[in-house]
C-alpha cells in the first residue's frame, strides 16, 4: 500500500473520532432539532406551507354529498353563474381559490345527482350543474385572456397551440391543434396514419352528397316554419305590427306574403256605404 494512502486513511479515522465526540457533547435539545420532524416544522414556518390535521374518512367521504339538510328538500336556493365581467377583476390567486370551489361544487354535485337517479328521487335544482360549468367555462375564457396578454406583452405571440382547419376522413372540416411528439412527422408513422386520411374515395362523395342534402332539407324545412307562422299571424291579425314581424322572423318576406291569398282571413271586409 502506497504512503499516500495510508495517509488518507488515517486522515478519515481521525476525522470520525471528532466527529463522534463532538456529537456525544451536544445536548439533547439541540439532537431533538436535527430531527426530522422539527426539519419539517421549521421549513413549514419559514416557507408559509399550510398543515392541517389528517380527517377521519367519514368524513372525507361527507364531502361529495350536499349538505343533510338539503336531502329531502324539493328546490334549493341558490344564485346564478359567474360572469367574465365578475372574474376579470379578480386576482390570479382568487380565480385559483374560486376554481377549485366550482371544482369541489361540480364533484358534489354529480354525486348527488348519480345518487338521486339510483334511488329513483327528485333531483332539486339540476340547473345548479349547468351554472357551475358556466362559471368554470367563464372563469377559464378569463384566465386564457391573461395568458395571452402576457405572451403577447413578453414573446409577440398568442401563447396558444398554433390551430389549422383539415378535413377529416368524412370530408368534413374540423379544427387540428398542433401538439408535440417525440418522433419528426416523417418518422411517426402512427400520426401520419391518424391525421392523413385520404378523403376524395367514391364513399366519401356519396356521404358529402347526402349529408349536404340532409342539411339543406333541415334548413328549407325551417324557413317553410316560420313562412307559416307568419301566415298565421297575419290571417288571424291583419293588423299586426310589421316591423316586429321583420325583427322576429328576418328570412321571411313579409310584403311578398302579405300580396297572397293564403294570409287573408275568414272574415267579411267593412264596406264603406
Amino acid at each position: 500500500m502506497s504512503s499516500a494512502l495510508v495517509k488518507c486513511f488515517n486522515l478519515a479515522k481521525a476525522v470520525k473520532t471528532v466527529a463522534f465526540r463532538s456529537f456525544l457533547g451536544t445536548s439533547t435539545s439541540t439532537i431533538q432539532s436535527w430531527s426530522p420532524a422539527a426539519t419539517v416544522g421549521a421549513l413549514s414556518t419559514k416557507c408559509g406551507l399550510h398543515t392541517s390535521y389528517p380527517m377521519r374518512q367519514e368524513k372525507l367521504l361527507m364531502e361529495f354529498f350536499d349538505d343533510p339538510k338539503h336531502w329531502s328538500e324539493n328546490e334549493v336556493k341558490v344564485g346564478r353563474a359567474w360572469k367574465t365581467d365578475e372574474l376579470r377583476i379578480k386576482s390570479n390567486k382568487e380565480l385559483h381559490q374560486l376554481w377549485y370551489i366550482l371544482l369541489k361544487e361540480r364533484n358534489m354535485l354529480l354525486t348527488m345527482e348519480h345518487e338521486c337517479n339510483e334511488k329513483m328521487e327528485m333531483f332539486p335544482n339540476p340547473e345548479r350543474i349547468d351554472k357551475v360549468k358556466i362559471s368554470m367555462e367563464n372563469l377559464e375564457t378569463v384566465v386564457r385572456e391573461r395568458n395571452k396578454a402576457f405572451h403577447l406583452l413578453e414573446t409577440g405571440e398568442t401563447g396558444e397551440r398554433p390551430q389549422r382547419q383539415v378535413k377529416n376522413a368524412f370530408g368534413l372540416p374540423m379544427v387540428y391543434r398542433s401538439c408535440e411528439h417525440a418522433l419528426p412527422p416523417f418518422m411517426n408513422t402512427k400520426w401520419i396514419k391518424s391525421r392523413h386520411v385520404s378523403c376524395g374515395g367514391r364513399a366519401v362523395q356519396k356521404f358529402l352528397l347526402k349529408y349536404r342534402e340532409k342539411l339543406y332539407n333541415a334548413k328549407r324545412k325551417a324557413k317553410n316554419r316560420s313562412r307559416n307562422e307568419v301566415m298565421m299571424i297575419l290571417r288571424r291579425n291583419p293588423n299586426f305590427d310589421l316591423n316586429l314581424l321583420r325583427n322576429r322572423f328576418p328570412d321571411v318576406d313579409i310584403d311578398k306574403l302579405r300580396q297572397t291569398d293564403k294570409t287573408r282571413g275568414h272574415y267579411v271586409p267593412k264596406v264603406d256605404v
